[in-house]
């Protein structure tokens, strides 16, 4: 199996996004990096700067699928309804793209890359450092986030796909 994977993990004023090229069991960082959008710019701007950076990322590197983070609500509903105006700009990306599209949870990512679904940021770097023999943690945080998401989609890919095919 030989599949490029692109990781997302959204957020209005930082999209981490992360590629991650699977050759059968071997799992390859070939990039990672952040669209950061200023707080003092127009919503419409933000969002199109997104989707426009997500979509150079697809047109290069080329990615067959991504990992993108669901929305978690917590106590911050504003925070987490900017969030998903930032996840769907990169989604619409993503399907412009035509990418098949795993959506996960951050425990779903945590535990695909951790081994446990409460693990904090700093044990998820780690290990997305470890499991793709990074030299060092990739930074921002946001762009680890999403190279784990890569990661997950890497774990999750049969089931989904196998659920994905029979809904069609």
């Amino acid at each position: 199996m030989h599949r490029t994977i692109l990781g997302i993990d959204p957020g209005l004023a930082h999209t981490g996004w992360g590629v991650v090229e699977q050759c059968n069991n071997q799992l390859i960082c070939r990039a990672y990096g952040c669209v950061a959008t200023p707080a003092s710019q127009e919503l419409s701007r933000r969002l199109q700067k997104i989707y426009e950076q997500i979509g150079a990322v697809i047109e290069r590197f080329s990615p067959e699928a991504v990992g993108i983070e669901t929305v978690w609500f917590g106590q911050n509903i504003t925070a987490a309804f900017a969030t998903g105006q930032a996840r769907g700009a990169a989604l619409v990306a993503c399907s412009q793209g035509n990418l098949q599209v795993g959506e996960y949870t951050p425990r779903q990512i945590k535990l695909a890359v951790c081994g446990v679904g409460s693990a904090d940021k700093h044990q998820v770097q780690y290990m997305t450092k470890q499991l793709l023999s990074l030299e060092d943690i990739p930074q921002p945080d946001h762009a680890a986030d999403a190279l784990a998401a890569a990661l997950c989609f890497s774990t999750h890919a049969n089931s989904y796909t196998n659920a994905y095919t029979k809904g069609r």
